[in-house]
């Protein structure tokens, strides 16, 4: 397929998980990259595995974020922007603290925001806009709460950008994934995850969990010309988890 050849895409977090599976994928069908993360070693083998890349270091925490990321797109815009970045923390309600909520919403919330608000003007018309949430905006879990409210947020704020944007023709959806095959719950300690995933997977009608790939190629779909006429949507990649 040559869906992305001529494009321009934009990936934070590409580093792991769905973001990387993406990119891997945008290169294949020809499109132009420029990927973000913040770990050395990833961005590093990142370079080396899609060397035709711009690979840049950006921390969604930092209030600087999206200027330094217009900065660098701004000769030739972009056509397609995915704020992927994010990041999943849990705790027992009793438990919450200042620092936890607020980091939590500097990274999953205030980063796109402000990646959003300064790259708008480098769209180019006609261009997309992925956001990833989760679905553990709809699941209700007891220890997800803070990080189900930063992915809420992402919802409601896309709809309000796919309204703000739609006179210049860009399109903003929201990736919903469910439980995927990713690094993603690494920091669990091994018997708090297994259960996670047991009681999600026992959840979840097709009875597996998803890969990095299923998910990317959802979000593939709106950044292309193949999805032209939809925006403000959202898409579950879960299974059939919330049976949204």
């Amino acid at each position: 397929m040559t869906r992305f050849v001529g494009k321009r895409v934009l990936i934070t977090g590409a580093t792991t998980g769905i973001g990387l599976a993406g990119a891997r994928r945008i290169a294949d069908e020809g499109g132009e990259l420029v990927l973000t993360g913040t770990d050395p070693q990833r961005l590093t083998a990142l370079r080396q595995a899609i060397p035709a890349a711009q690979v840049l270091a950006d921390d969604a925490a930092d209030p600087r974020t999206g200027e330094a990321l217009a900065d660098a797109v701004a000769e030739g815009g972009l056509d397609g922007l995915w704020l992927n970045a994010g990041y999943a923390d849990t705790g027992d309600v009793a438990e919450l603290d200042a620092e936890f909520f607020d980091r939590m919403m500097r990274v999953n919330v205030r980063g796109p925001a402000l990646q959003l608000a300064r790259l708008s003007a480098h769209l180019n018309e006609g261009a997309s806009v992925v956001v990833t949430s989760s679905t553990s905006t709809y699941e209700g879990s007891p220890v997800a709460t803070v990080y189900a409210a930063t992915k809420g947020a992402l919802v409601a704020m896309a709809r309000g950008w796919a309204s703000a944007l739609a006179d210049r023709g860009i399109r903003v959806n929201t990736l919903v994934p469910g439980a995927i095959d990713t690094n993603f719950r690494a920091f669990m300690p091994d018997r708090t995850r297994e259960n996670f995933e047991h009681d999600v997977l026992s959840r979840v009608p097709l009875h597996r969990i998803g890969t990095p790939e299923e998910a990317a190629a959802i979000a593939l779909f709106l950044l292309s010309d193949d999805a032209t006429y939809v925006t403000a949507a959202q898409y579950a990649v879960d299974g059939g988890l919330t049976r949204r």
